[in-house]
């Protein structure tokens, strides 16, 4: 055993190469456990840099001044979060609020439903498992009413974070921008001179992700702002609360789409009963899923190379109990990424010398 343990250790770590590659790995996946929540506005800085380098290099490859082109993505980005801030949020937050009001009576609605199924159908369900059915849902409402309730003191706490957050980031995002070969220079100080396999590595990591992050970005706000029309040609309440989250959904496969239609399906169910308007409304959203799943994901991600669904949902299971919500949404990247250092990762075969190098 212990020589079978040896011979695949010479085997796959007799490249320094590798031996560096792998370490690196090692320590970042160690920084991100250990420090995740301290580095989190550095580690949201790199990301958004990264997406707003790919608006800045098209603009470069133009004969544009690096300095005018981050000058001008920099503004349109400052621009873009103040219209986020100053006009999105507080709308999604008043229909958040008017929503949560409205529970209760959906709630009442519901129970008087529930009460009345025994005597429509007295074969299928009894008084007794109506009542406890109910039951069950005010415990969980209970419950519910309680993390809201520890998450409002906790917002209060977490508001100079919030803070912080609005005033590091920008400035953070700026200098990741104006710098950026100062900043890789200072990197390849500690990388040895001799990195074919890092470059190769990170060369694959960047098509990969680099891909699929501004894809899902712009796939996020086309389906966004098509369920929301949508939605507001039908007059549904909290259009654009429910858009957005419709939008965010699609950053998790399978999952997030399965879970964001209850919310869509139980807000026009009590706007519009058993009607046909609740028909077409969630035959539109059936048709919006669809296109999304079968023509708008497969356009926009055409260079990612595909997860298999098993890998998906792992990852969305592993990095979601690691780091919460904030690992749900970068699941996908982060496997994508291990997936680009597998594919990069050199085989046995590829470590031993040719033929021609025995010469």
């Amino acid at each position: 055993m212990k020589l079978l343990i040896t011979n695949w250790i010479k085997r796959h770590f007799s490249d320094p190469q590798v031996v560096f590659l792998g370490g690196f790995l090692v320590v970042l996946l160690a920084v991100l456990l250990l420090a995740g929540r301290m580095m989190a506005p550095v580690v949201a800085a790199v990301i958004i840099a990264y997406l707003l380098e790919g608006l800045i290099a098209p603009l470069q490859r133009l004969a544009v001044p690096r300095l005018f082109a981050v000058l001008v993505i920099y503004l349109g980005f400052l621009l873009v979060v103040i219209l986020i801030l100053f006009g999105l949020l507080p709308l999604i937050s008043k229909q958040s609020t008017q929503l949560i009001q409205q529970i209760p009576g959906m709630l009442a609605e519901g129970q008087a439903v529930l009460q009345r199924l025994p005597e429509l159908y007295p074969e299928v369900i009894s008084a007794a498992q109506v009542s406890e059915l109910m039951a069950a849902i005010r415990t969980e409402l209970m419950a519910w009413g309680q993390r809201v309730l520890s998450v409002t003191v906790a917002s209060v706490l977490g508001l100079i974070a919030v803070v912080i957050y609005l005033v590091l980031l920008p400035v953070l995002v700026f200098f990741m921008l104006k710098d950026k070969s100062l900043i890789v220079g200072w990197f390849q100080h500690f990388v040895p001179r001799n990195r074919q396999l890092a470059g190769k590595v990170w060369s694959e990591v960047d098509r990969q992700i680099g891909n699929y992050i501004r894809g899902k970005f712009l796939e996020v706000i086309i389906v966004w702002v098509v369920s929301y029309m949508v939605f507001l040609g039908f007059d549904l309440q909290y259009a654009m609360l429910l858009s957005m989250i419709v939008g965010l959904s699609v950053w998790v496969p399978f999952i997030g789409a399965a879970v964001v239609t209850v919310p869509v399906v139980v807000v026009a169910l009590f706007q519009f009963g058993w009607s046909s308007d609740l028909a077409w409304l969630v035959a539109a959203y059936l048709v919006i899923q669809i296109l999304d799943g079968n023509v708008l994901a497969p356009v926009l991600l055409s260079e990612v190379t595909d997860l298999h669904p098993v890998a998906i949902i792992t990852a969305v299971l592993f990095f979601g109990g690691l780091w919460g919500l904030v690992g749900i949404f970068f699941a996908i990247p982060l496997a994508t990424v291990v997936q680009a250092v597998v594919h990069a990762w050199p085989r046995p075969r590829d470590l031993e010398p040719s033929s021609g190098d025995l010469i």
